[in-house]
């Protein structure tokens, strides 16, 4: 009888503490982290979430996202993304890379298309196309690409949009973001953000 006072006793003592890690843990802590993440940093709370100057939702300034027609081909207007292995592009819910090495046949082949591409594109000669313009990055959802690549988009989409190309240089300029603390990575420039700007310029 003893034995069986002191497993009931034991069990609910362990059923006690599992409520009050849950409620502890599972609910009072996700409810004060949650709480702090909209008092302090509310736009990276909700997913940093990017609006058209109407105000409606047009992506996150966090994943990059295709700017193509409906038969996959860049469209000449925007300013172009890096490519992307997730999924169909740029899909959340396939975050990856190619995982092909610098020497895989297929990765070559496919950047030397690319490079011919880009360079046709954007009316250039195939030294000037930098790498990000031919190469994916390790997660597919990256919506950077380099300065030097955006930069060397400028003078096609000033043509398309009949707009002055130091109008559009300087527009990328403006958009540029530097490191990390000032030291960490490399110089960046947020494709969607540019592109946003680029029709608020317009417009």
């Amino acid at each position: 009888m003893s034995t069986t006072r002191t497993a009931v006793r034991t069990h609910w003592v362990a059923i006690r503490a599992m409520l009050v890690f849950t409620l502890v843990l599972g609910v009072a802590y996700t409810l004060v982290v949650t709480g702090i993440g909209q008092l302090v940093l509310p736009a990276q709370a909700n997913g940093s979430v990017a609006r058209d100057a109407s105000g409606e939702v047009v992506g996150s300034a966090l994943i990059g996202q295709s700017f193509a027609d409906a038969d996959g081909d860049p469209l000449p207007e925007w300013f172009q993304p890096r490519p992307s292995a997730a999924g169909d592009g740029y899909d959340g819910g396939a975050s990856s890379g190619s995982n092909q090495g610098p020497e895989n046949a297929d990765l070559i082949a496919a950047i030397e298309e690319r490079k011919a591409q880009v360079a046709e594109f954007n009316g250039v000669s195939e030294a000037e196309v930098p790498a990000d313009a031919v190469t994916a990055s390790a997660s597919g959802l990256d919506p950077h690409i380099s300065p030097e690549y955006a930069l060397l988009q400028a003078a096609r989409v000033a043509n398309e949009r009949g707009l002055p190309e130091s109008e559009v240089v300087e527009l990328v300029e403006s958009r540029i973001q530097a490191r990390d603390l000032g030291y960490l990575g490399e110089p960046t420039v947020n494709v969607l953000q540019l592109n946003l700007a680029l029709a608020e310029l317009e417009g």
